[in-house]
């Protein structure tokens, strides 16, 4: 080994979603061989230590990713958007998930980091992926698509007292003396204990034998979700009676599933649907350093169980109550568009603020009052709505930034960092159109359904027209 100065400097780790559930155990682990770059939204009550150091970031914000990668040189992502993200989430999560990954291997790219390490799904040999596991699958080929070697592992259920799904398996379990199983519940799946996880995240960073690629990960054995959910019951000390039957569809399952758990929908929803695939590690994408998982599915969720408890147990411990954060009436708003061949992000951010203005007149009016400052005005007394104004040093022809800067519909006091954006999907004929952090100034119950309905109805006719574009036409929309 060399035992050069700088081969002995600890490399330093950007860890997203660091207070999480699978980020925070992460964290743990590498701060014996790394500093560590901790990522959070909120980092209130968070203290650096001599390996760690804090970082609030919004992955939403291209500016905060870059600020945020600042000095280091490899990363970890665990970023997913299945739960909404402001007070009003329009849009999808596949469609968020395009924006936080984008940002962040633009980020990465910029800051020069060795590798990004990716916490996926099991992709299943199937032409027609569930919506989350095709969303997982493109989220991958962003990263990869400016530059910067990324390293995914592909676990199918992470077995561990928090998380997404067997949690929820654990609480029908719990709550359900006799159990209704619909077919999905006979399909194979390879479940895969929290440390055999943490350990295989672990050992591929920095690992240039698996730089560039996607690797299965998965337990000793594979089994279907019924026999899983009968070895959890065993692992509580209960008795559940498993009756199979066929009526259930997946719509049934997955509002039966929320409803009985009481798990968000946005969350539920998702997971389930993608449960119609086997997921099972694929043999020729494993690796023997970090594939083979060594707990057995019958201790993982006696370890499960045992960690909830002790946090339970921790919760109920004397401790200063914090004042909840007072609720910030923003809004999020994310569609994806098609682009006419040929054309980018900056061209379609054009081609739009000219269709509006046919669109909405003639009960409003959109003009250019200055270069770059876009005005969206009732025509009587020409006040502004709204006004955009285009920002040059954060656009480029794949992406074009508009500060929201005015207007009687926006908050003005408190509409700091509200912004429009539309972005092409690298290496796709897509765009995604996105407004972020905006704080209506009309009654939240009054804008909720007016001026947001509004937005919705005009970006679904945007979209249809550009449908229906001829992709060779020869228009020129003004140039900024």
């Amino acid at each position: 080994m060399n035992q050069n100065p700088s081969a002995r400097r600890r490399p330093v780790v950007a860890l997203t979603g660091a207070s999480g559930y699978i980020g925070n155990n992460l964290l743990q682990k590498l701060t014996k061989h790394a500093d560590v770059i901790a990522l959070s939204r909120n980092i209130e009550n968070k203290q650096d230590t001599e390996h760690i150091t804090w970082r609030a970031c919004d992955l939403y914000s291209l500016a905060d990713a870059e600020k945020a990668l600042e000095g280091a040189d490899l990363a970890v992502y665990l970023v997913h958007s299945m739960l909404p993200s402001a007070k009003l989430t329009q849009g999808s999560f596949e469609d968020m998930d395009v924006i936080l990954a984008d940002n962040f291997a633009q980020a990465a790219n910029k800051q020069g980091l060795k590798q990004i390490v990716y916490l996926s799904g099991i992709i299943p040999k199937s032409r027609r992926l569930s919506p989350h596991l095709r969303s997982r699958l493109e989220v991958e080929n962003i990263l990869r698509a400016y530059g910067t070697p990324v390293t995914t592992i592909r676990a199918g259920l992470i077995v561990g007292p928090k998380g997404s799904s067997f949690p929820i398996l654990a609480k029908l379990v719990k709550r359900l003396p006799v159990m209704l199983l619909p077919k999905w519940t006979r399909k194979k799946t390879h479940p895969i204990a929290l440390p055999d996880v943490l350990y295989a995240l672990d050992h591929s960073i920095g690992n240039a034998n698996l730089s560039g690629k996607a690797i299965d990960v998965g337990g000793p054995q594979t089994m279907n979700y019924k026999e899983m959910m009968r070895q959890t019951a065993q692992a509580m000390g209960k008795e559940r009676r498993m009756i199979d039957v066929p009526f259930l569809t997946v719509n049934l399952s997955r509002l039966w599933v929320s409803l009985t758990t009481n798990t968000p929908k946005e969350m539920v929803y998702p997971l389930i649907e993608s449960l119609v695939h086997p997921m099972t590690a694929h043999p020729e994408n494993m690796s023997e350093e970090i594939s083979y998982g060594k707990i057995p599915f019958k201790e993982a969720p006696r370890y499960s169980l045992q960690e909830e408890e002790k946090q339970v147990q921790q919760k109920t411990l004397p401790s200063m109550k914090l004042q909840p954060p007072s609720i910030q009436h923003d809004v999020r708003s994310v569609q994806r568009i098609p682009l006419p061949d040929g054309k980018k992000a900056d061209w379609v951010a054009l081609y739009y603020i000219e269709w509006l203005s046919k669109m909405v007149h003639p009960l409003l009016q959109v003009r250019e009052k200055d270069q770059g400052q876009y005005q969206i005005l009732f025509p009587i007394t020409h006040q502004p709505v709204l006004e955009f104004t285009y920002s040059p040093e954060r656009s480029t022809e794949d992406r074009t930034l508009f500060y929201i800067t005015g207007g009687v519909f926006e908050d003005a006091k408190k509409n700091e960092r509200g912004r429009l954006e539309f972005r092409q999907i690298p290496n796709q004929q897509e765009c995604i159109v996105a407004i972020h952090d905006y704080m209506p100034s009309l009654p939240w119950f009054i804008y909720k359904y007016t001026q947001a309905k509004a937005h919705l109805w005009v970006m679904h006719q945007f979209k249809k027209h550009l449908q229906t574009i001829n992709t060779t036409t020869s228009h020129q929309p003004i140039i900024v």
